[in-house]
């Protein structure tokens, strides 16, 4: 279920994969590897979270001295993040925090952006809530790989689907545009993991990813499923693949 009041493209909802989010993305590994590159850039005090999913980064941030709070669209997230964080967390859209003006000194969106239907309104919504010489601080989902290897090119087709509005350049004018200043935008990495194409394969065909969620079925058999075949049809498709990534991070401030 998604929140569309806002009138724009609808957010996504991770209600559909909330059970295994986790268990497939490093749960609280992921949580306190993120903190640590956050923390260097937040003003003293709380952290809102925006996209606070299963809270797993959020108190990872509590537990570096940042009092956390959370915000989520997906009731079966909030499930999860209110076992890490309790009363903490609340249902809301980002495009309409349930949060009043100038509430909190930093806000984080960590891989969060390109999934809440307008990500303009969503910083506007950011920059509201944030107290004078607040800061916010976003993790990109529009991540780049390099160098490229044999998984990353069976993939390529994809792009299109894969096009997401929160690059550097597209984050740093809704930030201006919102009235936030430019403190610093930088690629955090290289991340490293090892991706066999068959974990890729078996990922797409069970729609793990965001961007493959509302694919017309005539979209698929077109594009998504010669993807797939191309994968398996790697040399020794089950053997991982050492990939490196990077994630820009931005940090803006309010005032001064």
């Amino acid at each position: 279920m998604t929140d569309s009041s806002t009138g724009s493209a609808p957010a996504k909802s991770f209600d559909r994969i909330a059970k295994t989010y986790d268990a497939t993305r490093d749960g609280d590994a992921r949580g306190r590897a993120v903190a640590a590159l956050v923390v260097p850039h937040l003003v003293p005090g709380p952290v809102l979270e925006i996209g606070v999913g299963t809270g797993a980064v959020a108190a990872a941030l509590a537990g570096a001295g940042h009092p956390a709070l959370g915000v989520d669209i997906s009731t079966e997230m909030l499930r999860q993040a209110e076992q890490r964080l309790g009363a903490r967390v609340v249902r809301g859209d980002a495009r309409a925090l349930p949060y009043a003006r100038g509430a909190v000194p930093n806000v984080l969106c960590a891989h969060v952006l390109h999934l809440v239907g307008d990500m303009d309104t969503a910083v506007a919504e950011a920059a509201r809530v944030l107290a004078p010489g607040g800061r916010l601080v976003a993790v990109h989902g529009e991540t780049y790989a390099d160098p490229p290897a044999d998984v990353t090119g069976a993939m390529a087709p994809l792009a299109p689907l894969r096009e997401r509005p929160d690059t550097v350049e597209g984050l740093a004018r809704a930030a201006k545009a919102a009235g936030l200043r430019t403190v610093t935008q930088y690629a955090l990495g290289p991340n490293e993991r090892g991706f066999s194409p068959e974990d890729f394969a078996g990922a797409i065909e069970g729609r793990q990813y965001p961007y493959l969620w509302d694919v017309p079925e005539s979209v698929w058999h077109e594009l998504v499923d010669p993807v797939v075949g191309a994968l398996r049809a790697l040399p020794a498709p089950a053997r991982p693949r050492p990939l490196q990534w990077w994630s820009p991070l931005s940090v803006f401030a309010k005032g001064g």
